[in-house]
């Protein structure tokens, strides 16, 4: 059974920094694309950032420059790494993982930014 969880969530001040994580078990990581998204109070759920598993990035216009996709594929592990947040950052992020032929989430972790 394919499992991703989320940590790393939390409330911080404007400017501050967090680092999410999300591991992955019982499916092979190293091959797929692994995305981190988010999902504010009444907004659709959109991409922040994804890397491939050769290591290729990308990120959404509001947050290149301020957060950073990496992974260990010796722990099946993704990060994200958010600096300088805003309030604008507060929302419920998730995890994915996503294959030819399937995809899947985790539960989510809850990011609040105070201004």
């Amino acid at each position: 059974q394919v499992r991703l969880v989320e940590s790393g969530g939390g409330l911080v001040q404007a400017g501050e920094s967090l680092r999410l994580s999300c591991v992955v078990s019982g499916s092979a990581f190293n091959r797929n694309t692994m995305g981190w998204y988010r999902q504010a109070p009444g907004k659709q759920r959109e991409l922040v950032a994804d890397i491939t598993g050769g290591g290729t990035t990308s990120y959404a216009g509001s947050v290149k420059g301020r957060f950073t996709v990496s992974r260990d594929n010796a722990k099946n592990t993704v990060y994200l790494q958010m600096n300088s947040l805003k309030p604008e950052d507060t929302a419920v992020y998730y995890c994915n993982m996503r294959g030819t032929l399937y995809l899947y989430w985790g539960q989510g972790t809850q990011v609040t930014v105070s201004s």
